[in-house]
């Protein structure tokens, strides 16, 4: 009697058979940060191995940055790069000029908005948005929060008491050299190895530790020769 086989709805052509991806327990900690294989090249881990941030999701995903601008603006340029467009929230729109027209080369990839004058992106699968708010080290409210194909990536120049509400919302969280008692709020808030928080006040500049509450990672940013034209060399303060 011959085998009646059950059709496959909704799945298509049957691909090809593949070996299981499988990881040791101790290489559960590392997926857990999203930072990954597929996004924005934001510079190379500790091991010399490309960092790739995903900004582009089909969720709504939240960045915090205490930083300098220089690196929320290559990964602004980057993300551009990947076919997102940028909308940039900022009190100091001269800091972003530059960089905008450079960008801008023959569509709107990045816009200037003053803060609090964000207006709808409409983001979609194929036209996926980064809002840059540099609001200060207290942003107000944002009017284009974070949404699914809009991620959202908070620059703080330095800590504030807002700081540790906004980590504990964002999804992700960069931090580049701080003082040391910064550091130690940093490293409470976000439950800090005490090498890590010790680490925290040497960062060299282009140094990001980027963290979840349960993994991080160390990344290098390094300037391409264009990028350096336009924003020179890596830098934590403006």
């Amino acid at each position: 009697m011959p085998v009646v086989r059950r059709p496959r709805l909704g799945f298509g052509l049957i691909g090809p058979r593949r070996g299981r991806h499988e990881v040791s327990p101790e290489q559960f900690e590392a997926l857990a940060l999203p930072v990954g294989d597929d996004g924005v090249v934001i510079g190379s881990d500790e091991q010399g191995a490309p960092a790739v941030l995903g900004l582009g999701r089909p969720t709504a995903f939240d960045v915090v940055l205490v930083g300098g601008a220089w690196t929320a603006q290559v990964i602004a340029l980057r993300a551009v790069g990947t076919g997102a467009r940028v909308a940039v929230e900022t009190g100091r729109r001269q800091l972003w000029t530059a960089l905008a027209q450079s960008a801008n080369t023959g569509q709107q990839s990045i816009t200037l908005h003053d803060v609090g004058r964000v207006p709808p992106q409409g983001p979609s699968l194929h036209s996926p948005v980064l809002v840059v708010r540099d609001c200060g080290a207290r942003p107000p409210r944002g009017r284009a929060g974070s949404a699914p194909w809009q991620s959202v990536l908070t620059l703080l120049p330095y800590p504030s008491p807002a700081t540790p509400r906004l980590m504990a919302q964002a999804d992700l969280v960069g931090v580049q050299r701080v003082a040391p008692d910064e550091a130690r709020q940093i490293g409470r808030t976000m439950s800090l190895s005490p090498d890590d928080v010790e680490a925290l006040s040497t960062l060299p500049d282009g140094v990001t530790l980027w963290c979840t509450r349960s993994a991080r990672t160390y990344v290098t940013t390094q300037a391409t020769e264009p990028e350096a034209g336009l924003l020179g060399a890596a830098r934590r303060m403006e």
